[in-house]
């Protein structure tokens, strides 16, 4: 079974406003996040909060997904909300998806290459790539999560995946949407449908 993890417990400081509760489409943008996972075949998806959580978790429990609250958000660390969802899995989790909960933009396509791949070749680290850059969601296995566990602040999931730079499998997709991500107003004014 493949889990996802969504980062969602940023302050939006770029934004201005809470991003992950904007309009996208005839949801949010987290709203659409969670779907995407949701059309790709993924049924346990923890989200991860922290920013404007009671109104977050509202969004998160109308898509039945888990919350997970960081009391941590407002240091702004990545890794801290990583660690909670990891520890947050149930033991049937063969490998998990990291995603970000301001990528409304982000293909079913590409979530079910990176899931298929998992299933046919059991890479244990699987990144999607688009010309050359890395992006989300990339898919972590049950094996490597003590891993991420152990990593202390300052050191980031990019570090992580640094020092493994030599077992991750790329997948290569067609879209730039798994490097997109809404960090300010312009952001979203040009992307948004």
């Amino acid at each position: 079974m493949i889990s996802t993890i969504i980062l969602a417990a940023g302050e939006s400081k770029r934004m201005g406003q809470p991003k992950m509760l904007l309009p996208w489409g005839k949801t949010t943008v987290l709203g659409q996040v969670i779907s995407i996972f949701r059309q790709a075949g993924i049924e346990h998806i923890f989200v991860v909060t922290g920013g404007a959580h009671q109104e977050v978790d509202q969004i998160v429990n109308q898509y039945g997904a888990q919350s997970i609250f960081n009391h941590e958000y407002a240091s702004g660390e990545m890794l801290s909300s990583l660690q909670l969802g990891l520890m947050a899995q149930m033991d049937q989790a063969q490998a998990t998806l990291i995603g970000l909960g301001d990528q409304p933009q982000v293909q079913v396509a590409s979530i079910e290459l990176i899931c298929e791949t998992y299933r046919n070749k059991k890479s244990k680290l699987i990144v999607p790539s688009y010309q050359r850059r890395r992006g989300h969601p990339w898919l972590v296995e049950r094996s490597l999560w003590q891993e991420l566990l152990a990593l202390k602040s300052p050191q980031s999931p990019r570090d992580f995946l640094n020092q493994h730079a030599e077992a991750i499998e790329y997948v290569e997709v067609s879209t730039p949407t798994i490097l997109t991500d809404l960090d300010t107003p312009k952001d979203y004014q040009t992307s948004h449908p």
